[in-house]
């Protein structure tokens, strides 16, 4: 299961095209494990990645922030690609056994951006395994998308510091 929530942020955003671009600013907490993402080859895409780890070494939360360019003029749907991450989610633990519950779609904010968002719980034989939150917000130029995901326990104990880093991010809404 650990196994299991060291790639479900990666599952997620392979199925959606958002990325993170360089004048985005994550504060990570003391004690958060920065994973470097390499940028694929032509693509405007830059990601980051931190794990908390729990007392064993095992993952505890991940959280994953992408950026990406919108063509001029475009609106981004954002709820839309909140219901996409939602459904590569839902598709990815179905394919290995799990069963998933999502909360409807609700707009919310990445720091003061216009944003969408959904938490699904993960079960496997009826237990519940993992939380993951997944939200999306756009400026005119450039679409974000944010996902945090972890044990129960590892989410409960987490949130709070996820939180600060959801409200602290400085994103560049307006170019």
């Amino acid at each position: 299961m650990q196994n299991r929530l060291a790639v479900l942020v990666v599952s997620t955003f392979g199925a959606v095209a958002c990325a993170m671009a360089d004048d985005t600013v994550v504060a990570w907490p003391p004690g958060w494990q920065v994973e470097p993402i390499p940028a694929e080859a032509g693509s405007d895409v830059i990601r980051q990645r931190a794990v908390m780890l729990d007392a064993r070494g095992d993952p505890a939360m991940v959280v994953e922030l992408s950026q990406s360019p919108v063509e001029t003029g475009h609106v981004v749907n954002v709820a839309g690609v909140v219901l996409e991450m939602r459904k590569a989610v839902q598709k990815n633990f179905s394919q290995g056994g799990y069963q998933s519950a999502c909360t409807r779609v609700k707009a919310s904010s990445l720091n003061e951006v216009p944003a969408a968002e959904t938490t699904c719980t993960i079960t496997l034989n009826g237990g519940h395994v993992i939380t993951q939150t997944l939200v999306a917000a756009a400026g005119a130029r450039k679409a974000w998308a944010l996902s945090y995901a972890g044990t129960p326990a590892g989410y409960q104990a987490n949130e709070g510091a996820v939180l600060e880093i959801r409200n602290s991010l400085v994103l560049d809404a307006e170019q």
